[in-house]
Order: C-alpha cells, then sequence, then structure tokens
C-alpha cells in the first residue's frame, strides 16, 4: 500500500507539474483584469507584463532548442510578438499571447508525456546466468559475463541458450525469438546453436563458441539500440507549415511598419500571426486520436508516431504470432485403418502431459478441448530429439519421430503434411505406429480482413518477413493477400529490408519477437503485439497492441488518418482566417489587443474543429452486446465441426481404399447422422440469427454469399443420405461408389472452405464491432 500510495503521490505531481503554468498564465491574466477593472490600471500592466516576461523567457528556450536542431519553427513569431508587445507597452496582448502559447504547448506535453521508449525490458529479457560444467563433473552456477570460449555448459528443460556454441548432445529448440521460425527445431550434436532460443526438449550439454558480448542475442541488443538512437526526430505538423508561414509573417510586418511608418502595425501583425492554431489544432487532435487507439486497444507512444502512421504507404509484417497464432495447434488426428481418433489422442496426451516441449502443449491442450479425461503415465522416459515414451492404461505409447518404414495411410498422411505445412507427430502403441497428430501454426482468422482493411485505409503495399521455410511463407502470404514475402529472413535482413522501403514510403513494421526488434526499431512505426508477451519488441516500438488482435491495427491506422486530416484542416483554416486578420492589421484596422482577442476566438473554433477527431474516422459500426455475444459463440463452435469434418474425411478415404467398391454403410450412415444433427442445426442456427443481426450493421452482402453456400451444403448432405437409403445389407453397390465419393470429398471441400470464410467474416465482425474499450485478448 505504502508504494501505490507514493507513485499516487509521484503520478499526481507530475501530472501538476504539467498543468501548472497554464493555470499559472490564466490566473494571471484574470488577476490583471480585476485590478484594471478596480481602477488600478498601473498594477494590472505590472502584472501582464511580467506574465508577458515569463513567457519571452520560455519562448527563448524553445527558440534556441529549435536553432541548436537547424530548424526555423513557429516559436519565432511568437517570440517576436511577445519582444514587440513589451516594447510599446501593449501588456495584455502579451499576456493573451502568453496563455495561447501555454495553452497549446500544455496540449503538446500532454501528448509527448506518453513517450517512454526505452530498451529496458529488452536487456532484462538477455540471459543472464549459466550453468557450467566442472572438471570433476559437478555443475556451478556462474554469471553469463563470465562464460569463456570453451566453456562446457549444461542448459535445462525451458533455459535460455546463454551464449552462441555448439550442441553436445541433441537439442530441440524454440527459436522464435531469434530467427522467426514458428515450430521448433531439432538439433543434432555437434550443430551450431544461437543464443536466445529457448530449450524445449530435455537438458543438453553446449560448448560456448564465444562470450556473451560476441552472441547473436547481444548482437540484437545492439542492433535495436543503434536503430532507435538513430531515428530522426518527428517534425511537427505546424513546423512544416512554418516554413512558409514565417518568412511571410516577417515580411508583412516589415512592410506594414515600412509604408506606415507606424512600429504598433508590425505589433499588431505579429500577436495576430501568433500560430495558436498550429500549436493547438495539431496537439488536440493527435491527443484525441492517442485518445481513441487506446481505447481500441492500440497503445501508440506518442504524436508524431501517430501523425506518421496515418500517411505510411507500406506495411511490413513479421508472419509468426502476427498473421499466424504463434504457437501449434492440432489440426487433424489420423489414426491407422480401425483406430479410435479420440482413443489414441488421449493416450498421447496423457505421456506429453510430462513432456517440455511445445508440441506436447498442443496435444495436451487438444485433448482438453475434447474433453478427453487424462490418466498419469508410469515409466516415463524422454529423448532428446525423438519423442516421449510411457505406459498408459498398461499399454506402452510412444509418442515422437517414428524411424521406421511407413505403411502407406502413413506414407499418404506424412506428403499430405508436407504439402499443407504441417508438422507431424507419430504416436506407436505397443511398438506398431498406431497414427499421428498432425499440427500447425494457424493463420489468425483476422489476418485476411485486416490486410483488406489496411489497404483500403491507404497501404500500397504490404510485406511478409519471415523465419519460415518458403514453402510455408507462401501459402501464408497467399491466405492473407500480401504482395511480397520474404523467407528465411535473419533479423539483419529484416532491418535492410526496412530501410530499402523507407527510401520508398513511409514504412510500418509489425511484429512481436525479439528478433523483431531491430527491424521495429528502424521502421517510421514499429508496431509490436505486446499481448502475447513480446516485451523486447514492445519497448522499442512506437505502438503496442495491447489486445492480441490484429485487425486493432486497421483501427489504428483509420484513425490515424482521421486525426491527421483534422490536424491539417483545423490548420490551415485557422492559419487561413489568422492570414486576412494579419492583412487587417496590417492595414491599420486591427490593433495590438484587439487582435490578441480575435486570435483567440480563431483558437476556440480551432479547438472546436480539432475535437471532432474524439469521433469518427473509422470504417466498421459497433455490434450490439447480444449480437456480439451470440457471433462469437458460432465461431467458438467451430471447433466440434472441424472433428465432424476430420470424420467424413476418414470416411471418404475408406470408402475409396476398397478397390472392389464394397464397404461398411455404418460408417457413412454415422457421418450422416453427425452432419444431420450437428452441422446442419449450426448452420440453420446462423441463418436465423447471427446473419439477420450482422445484415443490420451493415453486413448483409457478406453474409448473403454465405448463406449460398449453406444451401449448397444441405444439398451434398441429403445426397448423402439418399446413398444410405439405396444400400441394402449393409453394403454399398458398386455404382453407387463413384458419386458417393464425389459428394462425401466435396462436402469435405466446400464445409472447409465454408469455415474458414465464416471464421474470417464473423471474427472480423466480432473484434471490428466489439463494444467499446479494450476487449480481451
Amino acid at each position: 500500500m505504502g508504494d501505490a500510495r507514493r507513485a499516487a503521490r509521484t503520478a499526481w505531481w507530475h501530472r501538476w507539474r504539467e498543468w501548472a503554468p497554464l493555470v499559472a498564465l490564466t490566473v494571471a491574466v484574470l488577476l490583471g483584469g480585476a485590478f484594471w477593472l478596480a481602477g488600478r490600471g498601473r498594477v494590472a500592466d505590472a502584472l501582464w507584463a511580467a506574465t508577458t516576461l515569463a513567457a519571452l523567457l520560455v519562448t527563448l528556450r524553445w527558440l534556441v532548442q529549435s536553432l541548436r536542431h537547424r530548424r526555423i519553427g513557429v516559436d519565432v513569431i511568437a517570440t517576436l510578438a511577445l519582444v514587440s508587445a513589451l516594447l510599446i507597452g501593449e501588456y495584455l496582448a502579451g499576456a493573451v499571447v502568453a496563455l495561447m502559447l501555454g495553452t497549446g504547448h500544455t496540449l503538446e506535453a500532454y501528448a509527448q508525456r506518453r513517450a517512454t521508449r526505452d530498451l529496458h525490458a529488452l536487456l532484462a529479457r538477455a540471459p543472464r546466468s549459466a550453468r557450467r560444467r566442472t572438471p570433476d563433473g559437478g555443475v556451478q552456477a556462474i554469471d553469463v559475463d563470465q562464460v569463456r570460449e570453451d566453456d562446457r555448459l549444461l542448459v535445462g528443460p525451458g533455459e535460455v541458450v546463454p551464449v552462441d556454441g555448439v550442441a553436445e548432445d541433441a537439442a530441440t529448440l524454440d527459436e522464435s525469438v531469434v530467427t522467426g521460425e514458428s515450430r521448433p527445431v531439432d538439433h543434432r550434436a555437434g550443430d551450431r546453436l544461437a543464443s536466445g532460443a529457448v530449450n524445449a526438449g530435455a537438458a543438453f550439454g553446449l560448448r560456448a563458441a564465444g562470450t556473451a558480448a560476441e552472441s547473436t542475442y547481444a548482437g540484437i541488443v545492439r542492433m535495436a539500440a543503434q536503430a532507435n538512437a538513430g531515428k530522426a526526430p518527428m517534425v511537427r505538423v505546424a513546423d512544416k507549415y512554418a516554413a512558409a508561414f514565417v518568412p511571410f509573417t516577417l515580411a508583412l510586418a516589415g512592410l506594414a511598419w515600412g509604408l506606415s511608418g507606424q512600429f504598433v502595425r508590425a505589433v499588431a501583425v505579429l500577436v495576430v500571426a501568433t500560430p495558436c492554431p498550429l500549436l493547438l489544432a495539431t496537439p488536440i487532435a493527435i491527443v484525441s486520436g492517442l485518445s481513441r487507439t487506446a481505447r481500441r486497444g492500440v497503445l501508440v507512444r506518442d504524436g508524431g508516431s501517430l501523425e506518421l502512421l496515418g500517411r505510411a504507404g507500406t506495411l511490413l509484417v513479421d508472419k509468426t504470432g502476427t498473421l499466424t497464432a504463434g504457437r501449434p495447434e492440432a489440426a487433424e488426428v489420423v489414426t491407422a485403418p480401425g483406430g479410435d481418433r479420440d482413443e489414441l489422442l488421449r493416450l498421447a496426451a496423457s505421456v506429453e502431459q510430462l513432456s517440455p516441449h511445445v508440441l506436447a502443449a498442443a496435444i495436451v491442450r487438444a485433448a482438453g478441448e475434447r474433453g478427453l479425461k487424462l490418466v498419469v503415465p508410469r515409466d516415463v522416459t524422454e529423448e532428446p530429439g525423438r519423442g516421449v515414451s510411457g505406459r498408459v492404461d498398461g499399454r506402452l505409447v510412444q509418442v515422437g519421430q517414428y524411424g521406421g518404414s511407413l505403411p502407406d495411410w502413413a506414407a499418404r498422411e506424412r506428403q499430405r503434411a508436407e504439402l499443407d505445412g504441417l508438422s507431424t507427430v507419430w504416436v506407436s502403441l505397443d511398438g506398431g505406429l498406431a497414427g499421428v497428430v498432425l499440427l500447425r501454426d494457424p493463420v489468425r482468422p483476422d489476418a485476411r480482413h485486416t490486410v483488406r482493411r489496411l489497404r483500403r485505409a491507404g497501404f500500397a503495399r504490404l510485406i511478409m518477413l519471415t523465419g519460415d521455410r518458403r514453402e510455408i511463407a507462401e501459402q501464408v502470404a497467399q491466405l492473407v493477400g500480401a504482395d511480397d514475402v520474404v523467407a528465411r529472413c535473419s533479423p539483419e535482413e529484416k532491418v535492410a529490408r526496412v530501410r530499402a522501403e523507407s527510401g520508398r514510403a513511409v514504412t510500418v513494421m509489425v511484429g512481436d519477437g525479439v528478433n523483431d526488434a531491430p527491424a521495429l526499431a528502424t521502421a517510421g512505426v514499429g508496431v509490436a503485439l505486446g499481448a502475447t508477451g513480446a516485451t523486447a519488441a514492445a519497448d522499442v516500438a512506437d505502438a503496442v497492441l495491447s489486445v492480441d488482435r490484429l485487425d486493432r491495427l486497421a483501427d489504428a491506422v483509420e484513425i490515424a488518418r482521421h486525426s491527421r486530416r483534422i490536424a491539417v484542416q483545423s490548420a490551415a483554416a485557422g492559419m487561413g482566417l489568422a492570414v486576412l486578420a494579419m492583412i487587417a492589421a496590417a492595414l491599420g484596422l486591427l490593433p495590438p489587443v484587439a487582435g490578441a482577442f480575435l486570435q483567440e476566438g480563431i483558437d476556440v473554433a480551432v479547438i472546436l474543429n480539432a475535437l471532432r477527431a474524439l469521433g469518427g474516422g473509422l470504417r466498421t459500426r459497433p455490434l450490439a452486446p447480444d449480437t456480439h455475444q451470440m457471433v462469437n459463440r458460432a465461431v467458438a463452435e467451430h471447433g466440434g465441426l472441424r472433428d465432424v469434418l476430420a470424420q467424413l474425411r476418414d470416411t471418404a478415404d475408406a470408402i475409396a481404399q476398397r478397390a472392389d467398391g464394397a464397404t461398411d454403410v455404418d460408417r457413412v450412415r454415422s457421418v450422416h447422422r453427425r452432419l444431420i444433427e450437428e452441422v446442419l442445426p449450426h448452420e440453420t442456427e446462423e441463418e436465423q440469427r447471427v446473419y439477420p443481426a450482422l445484415a443490420a450493421t451493415g453486413g448483409e452482402g457478406a453474409t448473403a454469399a454465405l448463406d449460398r453456400t449453406h444451401a449448397e451444403i444441405r444439398r451434398l448432405v441429403g445426397r448423402v443420405g439418399a446413398h444410405v437409403n439405396q444400400t441394402s445389407g449393409g453394403r454399398l453397390r458398386g455404382d453407387q461408389v463413384p458419386d458417393l465419393l464425389a459428394t462425401l470429398y466435396g462436402l469435405d471441400a466446400v464445409l472447409r472452405l465454408h469455415l474458414s470464410q465464416e471464421e474470417e467474416d464473423l471474427f472480423a465482425a466480432a473484434t471490428a464491432g466489439a463494444p467499446a474499450g479494450p476487449a480481451k485478448g
């Protein structure tokens, strides 16, 4: 509680210090007005003059800072206006100018207070200790900086490889933080290993190839630091206008003084020209955008990053954990002919419960999703790089690689896995191959929809970067609609590609791992998926997705473009009115005090317009809470439907493998019953409730196509039922087989495509139209 109170007091002090100057200026101007109304003009002038002088000292400091950066900004006009007001005794005009400046810079400071970029968490994730083997066979814990070349180290399960080295034993590593490879990589003894990878298998020996400072992970940290430090400071929208506005103002003020011989006209021009529309409109619109993106689950570091996000043209995206889920999941369980899929998965998951391997976690998770009851295995052993074995219910269960020759059914599944980019985990029972679990790193359901939205928002190019194999990368790129793909991409290559694209357009880089940190820091706007726990990437990024949803980036881009458009619009309109007032002042029609109050009126109009950034810009319409829950429930039910799909495919395969055209019709009858009892009611529920609710919020076009697919699914299910009714004696006639196979395989293809499309559209609707406030990832 004491720490919480101290933190609260510190936060309060920072907020007060930020707003105190504006409060003091406001009190000074109002107090001077009170003295003036009370007939004490000299006291009022003294108070206003002191206010003007205090503001002048601050603007002089701003001006010096601008000159140090070799930039002439709008602060020049403000400084000249304050100096001129003091010289001719227009103290009230000077005080009003000071108040306007204080308001603008306080709002801007509020926006910049959000900037907290550093590399602290990246450094915190670096390996700090190692376990070194001693000559007497023991193990000694040491600081990682004490590791020397040729030291023999021990890396335990779940530990980070502390330094680059050579494996002394077989090892299974999760290298996603270094290479972006989504699947664990099996290494043999003698393979070169990179620091920063996580041991996803059993303990193994490592011979150090160098010190920690020379390691791969340390290089990534240095690259991120250099790229982050070398990024050019953001030029404010106000300063862009200043390049033309400052010379124009000075020329007009000089011309008014020279032609009239009255210095007061020049002062009036400078007072009216004080660029508060720029200093107010921009931060208000940008802060509004920052607030809105935060409510959508996107934390943008500062106003400059939001401005850049609003005019970005090229998007570079890391695949693993960004376009894909970033963790393996069971795509399908296939058994040997006559096997029981659920029983095979239950036995495999029971053994895998004790394994630290990431693929083991996926198998256990799949069993849990199916509600299978696991048991504690006995005599469990794990061989690194080979798998785990143990006894479950008296049976010897082996899960992992398979070294023998594969039967025909297994060879077909291996070939299909290679074509689909799936990992294979073989399951043997009592020494015989019994089945295989196919694992995948699935594409996020919202990825393709998000890519389309980002293109509509203004991105002309989308490039996918990944450490995965080209075959897998190209499949994902085709699914999401990327323009280009760079496979087997190292952190150095990612940085080089980002720099190359930055020469053509403002770039946005999206990633979630340590290996992405240098590229995120190099890009115009680096965006990290912070919900996945990738704090290293988050701390060098300009924006962080605090929810595990890529579609929120599209929201942020739309909000950023909307906010920037309003900021530019407000600034342009305000400056246009200011120019008219400047001309009137130059002609002697507007004295300094009147000009100062007129400028304040312009500021009010600009602020009201800038506040429009608090709404609008998003292309999505919110769903009602009950519709949102309904859509989420429909998507969740798809897991059970995919189990029906697996049985449907198995049934078709079993029929196709019977050369004589005869088989037990009970399998067809069973899958048909599940289609009738599980699939069709789900489709009917969607048609009657989900689709109409989405159509009411503008999604009628998409649901019409899905509705048509439902009709085709019903037709094919009815055709399967017709074949069942035509059988007799528990056997299929030979003339039925060709059409039945075409129907089963066709239904399998249509259902798989339909579920994928439906998940994409429904998930997009659920996330994009979620109720206000950050959704739970």
